[in-house]
């Protein structure tokens, strides 16, 4: 439940269109909704403006059969994370309105179209093997209604790339820098503008990159103002960080 449909159940109460007996059925699943094996925050739409997102890898494609079930049925909005192409065609089969992005391996849902937000938020990545971290990022991002741009493989290693793109930058309400190697492009994003950089570590690389820990130290280590970091490989975080700022 949402706080425009919490409204309209106060509402409905006054008008005497639902009696005190069904409404106390519905607010009793405010807090949460126990599956069992899972226990679904219901709440968390009223508290942080957008429902639980669901981690998928680790459960199976019957306890996610589960889950959707009591997502689509309770919430406006869902979506799942690090899912398989061969999970998702299960879930399609019982439920053909979600959908899939196989870079970004999410399966999200919107019952209606969300509120588009003003500001546009930029997701940059050093290489083209970041992709699948920036298109988490870009997934979230866009289904929680904001406006995104994408500014792809415009690392260090050929810096006039991203300096060429200054203006777009600028123009943005956030940025999330995804690089791995050494990650040193979110210092330098960090560096040319005066908006919010929320940098991602990604596991790219060859040995030293230490799957994501080099990148992650570099960027813990910005001597640019402005930077945040979140976990290695983390799109999901800082896109919904991103979404907060947004």
């Amino acid at each position: 439940m949402n706080d425009q449909a919490l409204k309209q159940l106060i509402k409905n109460i006054s008008l005497k269109k639902v009696s005190a007996q069904d409404a106390f059925e519905q607010i009793k699943k405010l807090s949460f909704l126990d599956l069992g094996f899972a226990k679904l925050d219901s709440h968390r739409a009223l508290r942080k403006g957008f429902p639980e997102v669901i981690y998928a890898k680790g459960k199976t494609t019957k306890q996610l059969k589960h889950i959707v079930a009591s997502a689509i049925e309770q919430w406006h909005s869902l979506i799942l994370t690090k899912v398989s192409l061969s999970v998702y065609r299960q879930l399609k089969k019982e439920y053909p309105q979600l959908k899939f992005s196989p870079a970004a391996k999410v399966v999200y849902y919107n019952k209606r179209k969300p509120k588009q937000k003003k500001g546009c938020v930029t997701v940059v990545t050093a290489g083209t093997s970041d992709l699948p971290v920036a298109e988490e990022a870009v997934i979230i991002l866009e289904v929680m209604g904001n406006k995104v741009r994408r500014l792809y493989d415009v690392g260090v290693a050929g810096i006039h790339r991203v300096i060429n793109k200054r203006r777009l930058l600028v123009d943005s309400r956030a940025i999330i820098v995804i690089a791995g190697m050494e990650g040193a492009l979110a210092s330098v994003v960090g560096g040319l503008v005066d908006k919010p950089v929320i940098a991602v570590p990604t596991s790219v690389g060859y040995g030293a990159n230490f799957k994501g820990i080099a990148p992650l130290l570099t960027m813990l280590n910005c001597c640019a103002p402005g930077v945040t970091v979140v976990n290695i490989n983390n799109g999901f975080g800082a896109a919904y960080f991103a979404n907060m700022i947004n």
